[in-house]
């Protein structure tokens, strides 16, 4: 036993310090980034936020929204290679923006062997597991990428440096996704135990990672998944160095989500068609909450977990929320949440964000006494 000395920071730890600059408008700010890869020959050009692969979030619905703003959708696990195949190839899917997901299982790799029938190389990978802590993780990334030579591939997850650069060397990943347990549905650190506080895992991992890089058309890359509350902690995500940022809470309850719906009964009022002076009252349902699930829970695995496991994820219910477009560019938005972020350390392009951050320790962010107004 030891213990490793030495402050961990989680979002809600520190506040992003202003910069006397020029003055940038919010307008003016440009939220796509430009990458190439380690290992893919692929380019990939868009905003760097992705809907996690979770199987609420992770829907064709989510893709087809997300792919106009340039935003990636992680295709959840469940959906059969056939259904794959008409989305992607009948007319539906952008294969730069919809990303395909797998396990490790032998199960796994013959779904994504089915799949790669019809998408040869022009897929894109997230090979997805709890625990990224295991060699025969390692080894089946490096595997995946002998498959799909050309194809860009995400493994995680993990938290700790030396890991995120173990995926990248030894598996042969292009971006490593880092965290473990910050997510909202996730009850690993109850569970468990085991964790990292997210920003200190992000910041730590991506120094390591980047320094792999062999300059602008072979670089290594981290996607931090998990913990995001706020809007501004999106911002301090890409403050810490990370170059993806995946959401999963912050897009739940919206209406391109798959799941268990809870609905209300509500009058609408309707003109009357002969005497419009006249209303006529109609009941119709209505959306009110989406049943959210962390997908190491009992839930996501079908309510009938081995005797050797345990569950280390919850349900809750999230309020309906409207299309994502209302997440993205509504109220609070994200974006525009996210451009105001870098006028204010006054950087006009959101790949400068982590040159220009310096981080201030706080032990509270907000004045609460009202509530956040942003509460989901």
């Amino acid at each position: 036993m030891k213990v490793e000395d030495g402050l961990k920071l989680d979002f809600s730890d520190v506040l992003i310090k202003p910069r006397r600059t020029l003055a940038y408008s919010r307008n003016s700010v440009n939220l796509n980034r430009d990458f190439s890869f380690m290992y893919s020959p692929k380019k990939w050009e868009g905003i760097p936020i992705f809907a996690a692969n979770m199987d609420t979030t992770g829907t064709f619905a989510m893709a087809k929204a997300l792919q106009q703003y340039k935003l990636v959708t992680c295709l959840h696990k469940i959906y059969s290679p056939h259904q794959i195949f008409d989305f992607f190839f009948g007319g539906d899917g952008i294969t730069q923006y919809t990303w395909i997901s797998t396990g490790i299982t032998n199960r796994d790799i013959i779904r994504l062997k089915d799949i790669m029938k019809y998408g040869k190389n022009s897929i894109n990978i997230c090979v997805d597991v709890a625990n990224g802590y295991n060699q025969e993780f390692v080894e089946r990334i490096a595997y995946i990428r002998s498959l799909s030579p050309e194809s860009i591939i995400m493994a995680g997850n993990v938290c700790t440096a030396e890991m995120a650069q173990e995926l990248i060397i030894g598996g042969k990943a292009d971006i490593v996704k880092v965290g473990i347990g910050p997510g909202s549905v996730c009850t690993t650190r109850l569970a468990t135990g085991v964790g990292y506080p997210q920003l200190s895992a992000i910041m730590e991992c991506a120094k390591t990672v980047h320094g792999l890089n062999s300059g602008p058309k072979r670089m290594a890359l981290v996607c931090t998944d998990g913990g995001c509350v706020y809007p501004g902690d999106i911002a301090k995500a890409f403050g810490g160095d990370a170059d993806f940022c995946m959401l999963g809470g912050m897009f739940a309850g919206t209406n391109e989500c798959e799941g268990e719906w809870l609905y209300e009964n509500i009058d609408y009022y309707l003109l009357d068609k002969d005497d419009e002076s006249r209303l006529t009252a109609e009941k119709k349902d209505k959306k009110s909450h989406l049943k959210f699930h962390g997908m190491s829970s009992s839930k996501a695995q079908g309510g009938n977990l081995a005797k050797h496991r345990s569950s280390e994820g919850k349900e809750i219910h999230i309020p309906y929320k409207g299309y994502v477009t209302d997440v993205l560019d509504g109220d609070n938005g994200i974006l525009g949440s996210l451009r105001s972020a870098c006028s204010y350390v006054g950087v006009k392009e959101l790949k400068n964000m982590a040159d220009a951050t310096t981080f201030i320790r706080v032990n509270n962010q907000h004045n609460a006494v009202y509530g956040t107004g942003l509460e989901q």
